[in-house]
């Protein structure tokens, strides 16, 4: 061929390309946090136990995300959320890829609906107002107050959350259990929250039935939080009601203390009290926590703990963290982090996380 001919033959083909309409894509956005720490766990029967942990303060997850106008205020959005543990490299839940979030919806003026697995109204409200270690840390929420399994996240599940009127708005959830009996496993709740100036405050309500084990007994949570914000300090405080038999179970069920088992709240009551505050390049976070067990079996606990994250950078921080928990009468209450359950009553994190 020509070098004539060949010119030509580019020419048009820049030309057909020119003539091609192009489409807007949506782009992709890759998130995501590593975090590792070193952990120390003591007053259980293991004795002192030092581990590295996959993230104490933040669960390590990468994610992916996007979304995409559809015009006249109508968007299309999705989540894919996988977590890490970065002291093995292996998915945190075994067999499961997208396990923290697997979501997607529609936004506009109605507000948002998504389908799929999902953050639950209960967890929103105990991460985003009243634990100052954001369910995190050896000072989480966690310790004492029933954060755990479907109280997180659920799956087959429709929210819808409204736009803010005035400062208001409205959370709903509903969790299909997907058996035989349509009513086994199905779990639903609520939430209504005003946010305006330096006052937060959200109420919660969460439901779940059993299955034919449990007699399909429903449990039921009930969490009232508040935060208020004074220049570099927030003030935090929540105070939960749980009633019924899968209402507040027990992060560590492996009888870390030995002797007779501990027995999960079936009637119980949780009060926090924490402050947050901007102190040098970092953040300080401290709460006291009562857990106040109303059965038969009278297991109260008490919990308080303290931390501090150091900023290298917006996205880099080294952190410190310290907690403990006081049981009575045979309670087994466990010093968690995001990570791990815990296996005593004293724990204390040091670690480094990045997020991007």
């Amino acid at each position: 061929m020509s070098k004539t001919a060949r010119m030509m033959l580019v020419l048009a083909g820049s030309a057909g390309l020119a003539s091609t309409p192009t489409h807007a894509q949506t782009a992709v956005e890759i998130y995501g946090i590593v975090d590792a720490a070193i952990v120390v766990d003591r007053g259980g029967m293991e004795g002192s136990l030092t581990k590295m942990s996959g993230g104490a303060a933040s669960t390590s997850r990468i994610g992916f995300k996007a979304s995409e106008n559809l015009g006249k205020g109508l968007s299309a959005f999705f989540i894919l959320e996988t977590g890490i543990r970065l002291d093995t490299g292996a998915t945190d839940v075994a067999g499961s890829i997208f396990n923290r979030q697997a979501l997607v919806g529609l936004k506009g003026g109605f507000g948002t609906v998504a389908l799929g697995r999902q953050y639950t109204p209960y967890h929103n409200a105990l991460v985003q107002i009243v634990d100052p270690f954001g369910t995190g840390y050896a000072g989480t929420a966690k310790n004492l107050f029933p954060h755990s399994g479907s109280n997180i996240r659920t799956s087959n599940t429709l929210t819808w959350a409204s736009p803010k009127f005035n400062g208001a708005d409205v959370e709903l959830a509903y969790s299909a259990g997907e058996q035989s009996d349509s009513s086994a496993r199905r779990q639903f709740g609520g939430a209504i929250g005003y946010a305006g100036g330096p006052l937060s405050v959200r109420l919660v309500y969460n439901s779940k039935n059993g299955d034919a084990a449990t007699g399909f007994a429903r449990s039921r949570n009930t969490l009232l939080g508040a935060q208020y914000k004074l220049g570099k300090v927030t003030l935090h405080a929540g105070y939960g009601i749980d009633r019924g038999p899968e209402s507040s179970p027990l992060a560590n069920t492996g009888n870390p203390y030995g002797g007779i088992a501990p027995t999960a709240s079936s009637d119980g009551r949780e009060a926090l009290l924490g402050v947050s505050a901007q102190i040098g390049p970092g953040k300080l976070m401290a709460s006291v926590m009562h857990k106040d067990d109303r059965s038969a079996f009278n297991q109260d606990a008490s919990a308080w703990g303290i931390g501090y994250l150091y900023g290298l950078s917006k996205r880099t921080g080294l952190y410190a963290a310290y907690g403990h928990v006081r049981n009575r009468n045979g309670a087994g209450y466990t010093v968690n982090n995001n990570t791990d359950t815990g296996t005593g009553n004293t724990g204390y994190n040091l670690g480094l996380r990045h997020t991007f």
